[in-house]
């Protein structure tokens, strides 16, 4: 009799705990399309590098939450059906998931670490890449020059990077400006406020904030949906798996 309730008891704490996973599991698959789609638009700052392991990373995240949703939806009928067979299936699927969503959170957060822990290799892309007349370079002069204007920033740094380090624009345009137009303050109309001090480098005439604290805090945002997020729905799920082993033994 009591051995009976204690089933009873463990079925409807893995009915609970696989409905509330399948909840994470759409909800991480719902962070994981919003970093995927990119909507502050840095990829390119990213693809250049060759480590955009963390968009790889959410790519796998949605298919982990996806997947679930769907596993934990099955493993609440099988524990209601009492199915030792289901609650195997169950398992071995789990796991396999959970092994991916391994994989998906360490990568993100691997990747933000490499990406912005200091502003060096966005720096160096930026330099090398901006004002370049190939398919990476005009992503990345599109990037950086929507990222300047929308955010009010100029470089990596501050504006001194186009003068202290050797740069394509440099090589281009530093006999013209020492920085680009860009950078410079614009009117509502988006023209140029004063170019002549914006050349000479008045305060008050151009940005003097870099872009990198920027750069820095969306990447944050993107590893805090797919890693840290993740990582908590892998902590409900070990536990989950833990109690399903229990209830698997038990029938």
């Amino acid at each position: 009799m009591a051995g009976g309730k204690g089933i009873t008891l463990l079925m409807i704490l893995l009915i609970i705990g696989n409905v509330f996973t399948a909840i994470l599991g759409l909800a991480l698959f719902a962070v994981a399309v919003w970093v995927t789609v990119d909507s502050y638009g840095l990829y390119p700052l990213t693809a250049v590098t060759g480590k955009d392991d963390i968009f790889a990373a959410s790519w796998i995240a949605i298919f982990t939450g996806f997947a679930f949703f769907c596993v934990a939806l099955f493993g609440a009928f099988a524990a209601a059906r009492k199915s030792r067979r289901m609650m195997l299936v169950y398992l071995v699927s789990m796991l396999i998931v959970y092994i991916f969503e391994c994989a998906s959170a360490i990568t993100a957060a691997t990747n933000r670490d490499y990406l912005v822990g200091n502003s060096s290799l966005m720096k160096k892309q930026m330099l090398t890449y901006y004002a370049d007349g190939s398919d990476a370079g005009m992503q990345v002069t599109n990037t950086w020059n929507r990222l300047m204007l929308e955010v009010g920033c100029c470089g990596a740094d501050g504006p001194m990077d186009w003068v202290a380090y050797t740069s394509t624009f440099r090589q281009k345009y530093g006999n013209t400006y020492p920085w680009p137009l860009n950078c410079c303050n614009r009117l509502s109309t988006f023209d140029v406020v004063d170019p002549k001090n914006c050349k000479i480098g008045y305060a008050d005439s151009m940005f003097t904030q870099g872009c990198f604290s920027y750069i820095e805090s969306v990447f944050s945002r993107y590893t805090w949906a797919i890693s840290w997020y993740g990582f908590s729905v892998l902590m409900f799920v070990f536990f989950l798996m833990l109690l399903a082993m229990v209830y698997y033994t038990k029938l």
